[in-house]
């Protein structure tokens, strides 16, 4: 059956007050990683209203939500986690009780990446009231832990719930262009060991923060001298933190340790840029120890999912079908090309395509530059832009690209 487009953006532009009373209702629900519980059943409760053939949580904390009974399933996933709030001092308005006009909604986790989902489960209403139902089935996902470990809640789909979407729609923040492929990232700890001994003597002992400091040094230069790609851009790392051991504040520190946040590029791999760190004069020199960091915090239902803080680059490439679908949808409906570009910033891709190579697409409501800061916006306008492309995407992939 063909898609009246008109009608989809009918019902889409019909639903934003309901779209913006369940975005605040999301966003006065506090949810860090691992503290997801009442955020997710929030999401439960609005699905099954709306009229989702089956809702389910599984054993990670993860909400599942599922239209039709088709041949092709495809995915639709939105991590429902936030960061916390940082400085309260810095906001103008309240994050939780949020902010609402006639154009924008703000609140943590309004464009990342809460907007995502609020407009996903509106599209699944729009689908059930234009019976846009073909040969497919639709998966939402709300997910978990994304924030702490982007991709781990579909690592955990995949491997042990056995779900294996032909192709998904991540809505994280894309100011509604449509994105392919973003930078990895690896979360890196270099560590030096010292000797202590009294402050008034420090020539006895063996200084670890001393020992470190060539190291930073070498490692801002290593920066400017990594791998660029034409379309994900250059690679990057920052020292991010630092930690010390000492017996006192009148000692020699007996230990030292930093955090690096590697973004890699194309081509770059995990072991490659470990191996860049080991191979710098001043980390031989002192004999640091170079490793990943692990991830094994228990999700809010107590499961533990380890796993290395490893998240690969990947690259969907613009003439595949899944991409072409969102662009023919994104024709189709607002009769105007769409911009088609990367994310900066890591999402749940790096397992979906980066570990499994199960195609991901970008499109979602919210702004980039939101993520993470005070004040966070997300803009009505683009919430009833995504529930309406969320609702066509299934139909037109499954038609073969044919909006």
């Amino acid at each position: 059956m063909a898609i009246d487009y008109k009608r989809v953006l009918e019902k889409a532009e019909g639903y934003k007050p309901a779209i913006s009373r369940f975005l605040r209702d999301l966003i006065a629900l506090p949810s860090e990683s691992c503290q997801e519980q009442e955020v997710i059943r929030r999401i439960k409760q609005e699905m099954e209203a709306v009229g989702f053939d089956r809702v389910e949580i599984d054993p990670m904390g993860n909400v599942l939500g599922y239209i039709g009974r088709g041949r092709h399933l495809i995915a639709m996933d939105a991590h429902i986690d936030n960061v916390g709030v940082g400085n309260p001092e810095n906001w103008k308005f309240d994050p939780f009780k949020g902010y609402e006009d006639d154009e924008v909604i703000g609140g943590r986790g309004a464009s990342d990446q809460k907007g995502g989902m609020a407009s996903l489960v509106y599209a699944g209403k729009i689908i059930k009231d234009l019976n846009l139902a073909a040969d497919y089935t639709l998966l939402v996902t709300g997910t978990v832990q994304e924030e702490d470990c982007d991709g781990l809640c579909w690592q955990y789909l995949v491997e042990k719930s056995g779900i294996r979407p032909e192709f998904v729609v991540s809505t994280e923040p894309t100011s509604c262009r449509i994105h392919r492929g973003q930078r990895g990232r690896m979360e890196i700890k270099v560590a030096v060991r010292g000797v202590s001994a009294h402050g008034s003597a420090p020539e006895r002992g063996d200084n670890a923060i001393f020992k470190m400091g060539p190291i930073l040094g070498e490692l801002q230069g290593l920066h400017t001298r990594l791998a660029d790609d034409a379309f994900l851009g250059k690679g990057s790392l920052t020292v991010s933190e630092i930690f010390y051991t000492s017996p006192s504040r009148c000692a020699v520190a007996d230990g030292c340790a930093i955090s690096i946040d590697r973004r890699l590029t194309a081509g770059e791999t995990w072991e490659g840029a470990l191996e860049e760190i080991r191979r710098l004069p001043a980390v031989k020199k002192a004999g640091a120890q170079v490793s990943l960091y692990d991830y094994s915090r228990p999700s809010y239902t107590g499961l533990v999912y380890p796993t290395e803080c490893y998240f690969p680059c990947w690259v969907v490439e613009e003439a595949h079908p899944s991409c072409q679908a969102l662009v023919a949808a994104y024709q189709s409906l607002f009769a105007e090309k769409p911009v088609v570009d990367k994310w900066t910033f890591s999402t749940n891709g790096v397992s979906i395509m980066g570990r499994y190579g199960i195609p991901c697409v970008g499109f979602g409501p919210g702004h980039e530059d939101q993520a993470h800061a005070p004040n966070e916006l997300t803009w009505k306008k683009e919430l009833v832009q995504a529930a309406a492309m969320y609702a066509v995407i299934p139909q037109v992939y499954a038609a073969g690209g044919r909006a």
